[in-house]
């Protein structure tokens, strides 16, 4: 647990979102924010977070999307606890020993930001909470295959993950059983790699693999200026919690 004076509440989505984190540990960024954009949920869904953190994802896509039933799963008491105080229902579990209550549950979505960095080698974070959150414990199978178990018949999983290990997860969600495989690439800026990927997945889905355009975080070439130079459409998902758009595999649901 943190004390007060070790605490920020950071506004997300440009303030429609307001959330406590650790001053020092693990603080969520653009990832989360991107995560909720690209979860395709309507009004009634049910979602389930795997590796909630303090909840930021979750928070923003209640913001975007009315109604929704939304449960987080934290196996770190203390970004649990802080979870559960930025309004999240919350289970503090590991995802390899789910509480029978979520075993017994079936969602229509499952969103997961989980961890960059395969286990062992690499420079540890300073911070234990940190550490815990970048660097894998939990193989990325597991949280496929966890996720899937969850799922109602046909649900979506929606992963950020790090561009590295694509090829981990794209095994992983054909072991899996997922189909209707979608992929966007986050790049920095125009002729940079992607540094990040968002995956949509289908439950038993058919639709065919589709390879969309690299959405394009910043412009320009290269930071020019001090402030902010994000793109216009980076912009609208990151201040505006605008939605990202999913077209091109026919068992998409929209918004």
């Amino acid at each position: 647990m943190w004390a007060e004076d070790d605490l920020t509440q950071d506004a997300f989505l440009g303030g429609r979102v307001r959330a406590w984190q650790p001053r020092k540990g693990y603080r969520a960024g653009t990832d989360p924010v991107f995560l909720a954009a690209a979860c395709t949920a309507r009004p009634g869904d049910t979602v389930l977070e795997l590796g909630c953190g303090a909840g930021v994802a979750s928070l923003c896509l209640a913001a975007r999307v009315p109604d929704l039933a939304i449960t987080g799963v934290e196996r770190q008491a203390g970004y649990a606890d802080l979870a559960r105080r930025n309004g999240l229902n919350v289970a503090e579990a590991d995802l390899i020993t789910l509480p029978a209550d979520l075993r017994q549950r079936s969602f229509d979505h499952v969103i997961a930001n989980p961890p960059y960095y395969p286990a062992g080698g690499g420079t540890k974070a300073g911070d234990a909470g940190r550490e815990a959150a970048l660097r894998e414990d939990t193989a990325l199978t597991d949280w496929v295959e966890i996720a899937g178990r969850r799922l109602a018949p046909k649900g979506w999983l929606t992963v950020i993950q790090a561009a590295e290990r694509l090829p981990d997860l794209m095994a992983a969600l054909s072991a899996a059983g997922f189909g209707a495989i979608s992929l966007l690439p986050l790049a920095s800026r125009t002729g940079r790699a992607a540094g990040r990927v968002l995956i949509k997945a289908r439950k038993s889905g058919r639709a065919p693999f589709t390879l969309m355009a690299p959405f394009i975080m910043h412009d320009g070439s290269d930071h020019q200026s001090d402030g902010e130079d994000y793109t216009a459409p980076a912009r609208a998902i990151l201040r505006d919690g605008a939605a990202l758009d999913w077209p091109g595999t026919g068992e998409m649901p929209t918004n």
